[in-house]
């Protein structure tokens, strides 16, 4: 079975895999049910869709999840999530920032396609969706939480448990000149908000999303339409506020990341720009340790959350016939590499978790190794509900891989990152144990920068092999397949992305405005 997006034309669906029709594509679960009619010599009855409840968290870092082999972490609900369905090790954002990331898996499409620069950036709002396709083969789709959305576009979802989704997209961007690097004396005001409390923004955000999880689970009905639901929570991305009792039981248990000496000054000039831009190169030890013993705690407390919404659900009408798929849009650095927050392609920001669970279908306790990518989840959420969704969407249903953990698989993913704080936008290709990027020219007196990995030997992503002369052919290769995965050379895309960002939707917020005429 080809599983790189090739398939080849339809002739006779006993004989292929997939098929194109009419611009779009059918999916596996519909070819599955063609062969059995092959087989069978009549009519196979095509059994009742699921209901599919996507949960998406915010900034979680899939290390810092007990199932995926972190001893320290409390998350005994995602664990036994997992103890129900298939683990995916090796699963990616297709960018580590939150709007790009969620308007990539609402549309289907790698983040340049779209034009999902930064954080205030859209897709248009009558792109094809996931909502939409889904809807399209019978389904119900309702959003509780928070997608980052523009007030203005729903993409097809129905809004549940309240309006969470009231942002003002500009379209506006910046870069910052590639010589730009004098640090400042102190770190971020973000960092005085690493401390214990009862309440926060993302807590008060998060529990509103719990309470209209559970009713609308709780008023669903047997019979009648399958429903899509994604609930979006804002946890444990920062301010890593939490009660005292989660932060107590990590006091001085979590260890401080692992900095090789000489490393941070051999960073790509882009993550030294995240480094000064975001302020955070001279945050002291003490601070860091406090900081990751809370994301932990925060971590905990979101996993809590997520137990009360699987609760609900078992106890629904709709318990036996639900897939569940939690994930997250990004990870976090927690101060590995000398970073915060996301925006690097390093595995602590691009790498996310990913379990599905449908005991009903697949046997639990199993898991995957394979590299995907959220795109990838969107086309096995769309096969699932036996939709079909547009020629030109990337990604590839991992249902095969869900049945079958020996199935061929692509075993690539890509990520992108054009936004904020960084001189030039750069691009990843995780392909196999390596790892590579690709970071534009931020003007003519810099040159691009490349950087790879060897994931086996070198999961820390210490080693930057780019420059060796054994790996030049490597390098060319992944660079080439990176190319053809995005459809465009890095560096065209980043003059793109320039352009519009320098443009915008023309309805920039006065702060904007005022910033603009400043630079």
């Amino acid at each position: 079975m080809k599983m790189d997006g090739s398939a080849p034309g339809f002739r006779d669906g006993c004989k292929f895999a997939g098929r194109w029709f009419g611009g779009m594509r059918w999916t596996g679960v519909l070819l599955l049910l063609a062969a059995g009619q092959c087989a069978s010599g009549a009519p196979a009855e095509r059994p009742k869709p699921p209901n599919i409840l996507v949960i998406m968290s915010d900034e979680h870092n899939a290390s810092v999840l007990r199932c995926y082999g972190n001893p320290i972490v409390r998350t005994p609900n995602l664990d036994r999530l997992a103890a129900r369905g298939v683990v995916f090790e090796n699963c990616y954002c297709n960018s580590p920032l939150c709007v790009p990331s969620r308007q990539s898996f609402t549309t289907g499409k790698y983040i340049s396609r779209i034009g999902a620069w930064n954080n205030h950036c859209r897709a248009p709002a009558d792109s094809p969706s996931l909502p939409r396709v889904l809807q399209a083969a019978g389904y119900e789709t309702f959003l509780c939480g928070k997608m980052h959305y523009d007030a203005a576009c729903r993409y097809g979802f129905t809004e549940t448990g309240g309006n969470m989704n009231r942002s003002q997209m500009t379209g506006l961007g910046r870069r910052r000149p590639a010589d730009e690097l004098q640090s400042a004396p102190g770190y971020s005001d973000r960092f005085q908000d690493f401390r214990t409390g009862e309440a926060s923004g993302p807590m008060k955000h998060d529990q509103a999303v719990t309470a209209g999880a559970r009713e609308f689970l709780r008023q669903r009905q047997p019979g009648g339409k399958p429903f899509f639901l994604l609930v979006g929570y804002l946890a444990p991305h920062f301010p890593l506020i939490v009660p005292e009792p989660y932060w107590a039981q990590y006091r001085g248990k979590v260890p401080l990341p692992e900095i090789p000496e000489g490393f941070l000054a051999g960073l790509p000039l882009n993550y030294q720009h995240l480094r000064v831009g975001f302020h955070y190169e001279n945050v002291p030890p003490e601070l860091v340790r406090k900081g990751r013993e809370l994301y932990y705690g925060l971590t905990e407390w979101m996993d809590a959350e997520v137990g009360k919404v699987l609760k609900a659900l078992a106890a629904s009408a709709a318990a036996s016939n639900t897939v569940v798929i939690y994930t997250a849009d990004h990870g976090e650095n927690m101060g590995e590499h000398g970073l915060w927050w996301k925006n690097c392609v390093y595995d602590s920001a691009a790498r996310v978790p990913l379990i599905v669970s449908w005991p009903e279908r697949w046997p639990g306790g199993q898991r995957r190794a394979g590299v995907c990518s959220l795109v990838d989840v969107v086309q096995t959420i769309a096969d699932l509900g036996g939709a079909r969704t547009p020629a030109d969407w990337n990604g590839n249903s991992l249902a095969p891989v869900l049945a079958n953990g020996g199935a061929p698989w692509k075993d690539r993913a890509v990520s992108e990152y054009y936004a904020h704080h960084v001189a030039s936008g750069y691009a990843m290709i995780r392909a196999g144990q390596y790892k590579y990027v690709y970071h534009a020219a931020p003007d003519a007196r810099h040159p691009a920068q490349r950087e790879l990995y060897d994931l086996q030997v070198d999961p820390g992503e210490f080693r930057n092999l780019a420059l060796h002369p054994e790996q030049k052919a490597r390098v060319e290769q992944l660079h080439a397949a990176l190319v053809r995965e995005i459809g465009e050379d890095p560096e065209v895309t980043e003059q793109r992305c320039r352009r519009d960002i320098a443009q915008g939707y023309g309805v920039a917020t006065r702060g904007q405005k005022k910033r603009r005429a400043a630079e």
